[in-house]
């Protein structure tokens, strides 16, 4: 599969090379979660800087809100009716919340393969894995939905403000135990993660003790929230007395405020946590493995590690300069950091789904059938490893920070047959509901990504390209050509008479030829390890 590739010497300098079709294909397999042959297209035309521009352009407004779908006769969610979205209506019955979550998760992969050519899905899906917390636990389906509106509000905003977002948000107060925070009793389990997971990290120079974690603990008693799942913030909880920290953060004392003023104390926290040089190379080393590749030497470490979080201190924490600077940079092209990822379940599923186009029913005017089918993906991306927004901790998924295999986690003997198989099914026998099917139409596929569809040497060079991220070799082409699209035979127009008749007189049977050897030439790309990478 991957292999670590060996040391780059390139840095942050903006490249300056060829805009190709390749790089252009790079750019988007890691910044958005797959992409169309019209995209390929567009993007190259726009050229390296107003791509990335682009990219990193969020629009204002957010995808509409999940709809229910689950009301029966025995199942009634009185706060929502269905097709109406109950993402505004407190509940605190367990069926129903149960529903809300299964409902959601629909909802998000809707959103996901139906996304824009920008940075906003792969970022929030950055942010929630970064924060991480399980579904299960926060319970409530209006809560878990508000945590993940934080991230995808302002995705690439400022990274200090996520934090505190994130810390006073119910759901987290809920998932790690911040809301029973007291004076009496303080709860070290969010002020622990604060550090350790969201901001200092372990890496580096980190050398916070248990001592600081005790004082950020008791700088956090005090906040609750209601019964509306607002935060808010009570002082006859709140810890008042002095908060001294060690000698790694200078010795720093947090003054204990009383009454209303000790909300205060969390943003003198997170100014402390901020100060640290060390959180602005946390974060950036996560976007660093997130974006380019798992693994960190000494050169990236001192060469694009610490200018870029250079760049995220000069722009007071705002996350967009630093990825416009990496997507930008030389080194992000490096030909070896091209095809060295490996797909997560979301990114395979995801990535197949937008790159054959495929159509579902409408979400919000067909939402019954639609969330059906979308529920297929849910299911597949959870048998894979990865049931979307419930990681199996706080620290997210292992493939994102356990060494030394990191990604690699995501391929074993259970997970790539499951893989190989969901492409085929998407080719064979696609899913449906009420007579909505969701398969793979090979020759709108081939038009698509194909100048000279009946060209055999043209369709199996443009399906390799679009499908993988490495080169095959010229023997392998020649025997898929061979084997596949000739059925045996040696001369070119065994192909290019079949293509040209399904064009011309599109008869079952004609159709039928095109179809079957195109579905075999397929299956057969994408079920080599490479179509894992990205």
């Amino acid at each position: 599969m991957a292999s670590n590739p060996q040391s780059s010497k390139l840095g942050l300098t903006t490249y300056q090379g060829n805009w190709s079709l390749p790089l252009t294909k790079h750019l988007l397999n890691r910044t958005v979660f797959g992409a169309t042959s019209n995209d390929l297209k567009r993007f190259n035309k726009l050229g390296l800087i107003a791509s990335v521009n682009e990219i990193l352009t969020i629009p204002t407004s957010l995808p509409s809100p999940p709809l229910n779908d689950y009301n029966t006769s025995t199942v009634i969610d009185a706060g929502s009716s269905l097709g109406t979205t109950w993402v505004n209506s407190i509940n605190t019955d367990g069926t129903i919340n149960s529903n809300r979550r299964t409902n959601y998760k629909k909802w998000l992969l809707s959103v996901i393969v139906n996304q824009e050519t920008n940075i906003r899905e792969k970022m929030t899906f950055f942010w929630s894995n970064h924060f991480g917390t399980e579904a299960d636990t926060i319970v409530y389906g209006t809560m878990l939905y508000q945590h993940h509106q934080i991230f995808r509000s302002n995705p690439i905003g400022n990274f200090k403000q996520i934090v505190k977002n994130v810390t006073i948000d119910p759901g987290m107060l809920r998932y790690l135990n911040g809301y029973l925070n007291t004076k009496t009793a303080p709860d070290e389990n969010y002020g622990r993660e604060l550090q350790e997971l969201f901001t200092i990290g372990k890496d580096g120079g980190a050398k916070y003790s248990e001592e600081d974690v005790k004082a950020a603990a008791r700088v956090l008693t005090g906040w609750r929230y209601d019964s509306n799942n607002v935060a808010y913030f009570d002082s006859t909880r709140h810890d008042t007395t002095n908060k001294i920290f060690s000698s790694f953060y200078n010795n720093k004392i947090i003054t204990g405020k009383t009454g209303a003023n000790g909300a205060q104390e969390l943003d003198e926290l997170l100014d402390l946590l901020f100060s640290k040089t060390e959180t602005a190379k946390f974060i950036c080393r996560k976007i660093y493995k997130y974006f380019v590749y798992y693994y960190i030497d000494d050169f990236v470490e001192n060469n694009i590690i610490a200018p870029l979080a250079d760049t995220l201190i000069k722009n007071g924490f705002e996350i967009k300069p630093v990825l416009k600077q990496l997507l930008e940079s030389e080194h992000f092209y490096d030909s070896q950091y091209i095809g060295c990822q490996i797909k997560s379940p979301l990114e395979f599923i995801v990535g197949f789904l937008r790159s054959f186009e495929i159509n579902f029913p409408n979400a919000v005017t067909d939402y019954a059938d639609a969330y059906f089918l979308y529920n297929q993906m849910v299911a597949q991306a959870t048998s894979m490893g990865q049931n979307p927004v419930d990681p199996p901790n706080v620290a997210g998924w292992p493939a994102y920070y356990q060494a030394p295999e990191y990604n690699e986690l995501w391929i074993n003997a259970d997970t790539f047959p499951k893989r190989n198989k969901f492409t085929d099914l998407m080719i064979e026998t696609g899913y449906t509901k009420n007579g909505k099917k969701i398969i793979v139409n090979p020759i709108n596929f081939l038009k698509s990504i194909s100048t000279n569809p009946s060209n055999p040497n043209s369709v199996i060079d443009d399906a390799a390209f679009f499908l993988l991220s490495t080169e095959l070799s010229p023997s392998i082409k020649s025997n898929l050509k061979t084997q596949i699209l000739l059925s045996g035979q040696s001369s070119d127009y065994y192909w290019t008479d079949a293509w040209n008749l399904s064009i011309s007189t599109p008869t079952t049977i004609n159709l039928n030829i095109v179809n079957t050897r195109l579905k075999t030439l397929f299956k057969y790309l994408m079920n080599l390890p490479d179509y894992q990478l990205q």
